[in-house]
């Protein structure tokens, strides 16, 4: 359904699974920009993601940042297609006593922030693109809160519904269209939730070879999970929660 290599932004692309991600996408046959705040270390990340892969700096937490970020990408591509959005963070306490002001801000700034403001400056590239996709990576702690994670599973929620709202975006933009001279046109854009318990790499599988992780998402399924992405409907996509949890 991709019709041709698409360009997609993997944002949070210095961890394991933004370098499975932006791997698995640039084997696809895509265009992909990785991007982090520390250029060290996004740079180690393209250079083990391969050669397609480019990396940019940018402090996703500020606005201006990222519109400089896109017209950066803008300069050597037509639009974005998709972004796959990996910054997220954990933070965790006793209980709803004493979880801290500084956790949730911090979270407030890693989970929802940054996501907001990369929505808004790339949410016309998307929507405009035959292929548009948005997705982030939110948690089961959403749906089964715990006393201790209280701050993590808000700031996971509000999230999440950022993203639902993205997705009602682009249906009433498409296939929602109700207005006078703009007919209703098939839906190819889609904002999607991808829900894990936690993320499981190679690394913590040799730390810790005792451990069977129960429920854990490999980080390479994670990588398929977003390259299928372009190979699915944006209206079977849009606005889902997709459960990767095993």
């Amino acid at each position: 359904m991709t019709g041709g290599p698409l360009t997609v932004v993997v944002t949070g692309g210095s961890n394991s699974s933004g370098i499975a991600v932006a791997r698995a996408l640039a084997l696809a046959g895509h265009r992909v920009f990785t991007i982090g705040s520390n250029e060290a270390r996004i740079k180690a990340a393209a250079a083990e993601a391969g050669n397609d892969v480019t990396a940019l700096v940018c402090d996703l937490s500020r606005l201006e940042s990222v519109r400089e970020l896109a017209s950066e990408i803008h300069g050597s591509t037509e639009r974005v297609d998709g972004v796959i959005h990996l910054v997220g963070g954990w933070r965790g306490a006793k209980g709803i006593e004493d979880q801290p002001d500084e956790d949730w801000s911090a979270l407030e700034q890693s989970a929802i922030t940054t996501l907001r403001n990369v929505s808004r400056v790339f949410y016309n590239d998307l929507a405009s693109s035959p292929t548009g996709r948005f997705a982030m990576v939110s948690s089961t702690a959403v749906a089964a809160p715990t006393a201790g994670a209280a701050t993590y599973a808000a700031a996971k929620a509000a999230a999440e519904t950022w993203t639902l709202a993205v997705a009602d975006g682009f249906r009433r933009d498409q296939s929602g269209n109700s207005g006078i001279k703009d007919e209703p046109v098939e839906q190819h854009s889609a904002a999607v939730v991808f829900v894990v318990k936690s993320l499981l790499d190679a690394a913590m599988r040799r730390e810790h070879p005792e451990r069977k992780f129960p429920g854990y998402t490999d980080v390479e399924d994670l990588a398929a999970a977003a390259v299928g992405l372009f190979d699915k409907p944006a209206a079977e996509l849009n606005g889902q929660r997709l459960l990767l949890a095993k």
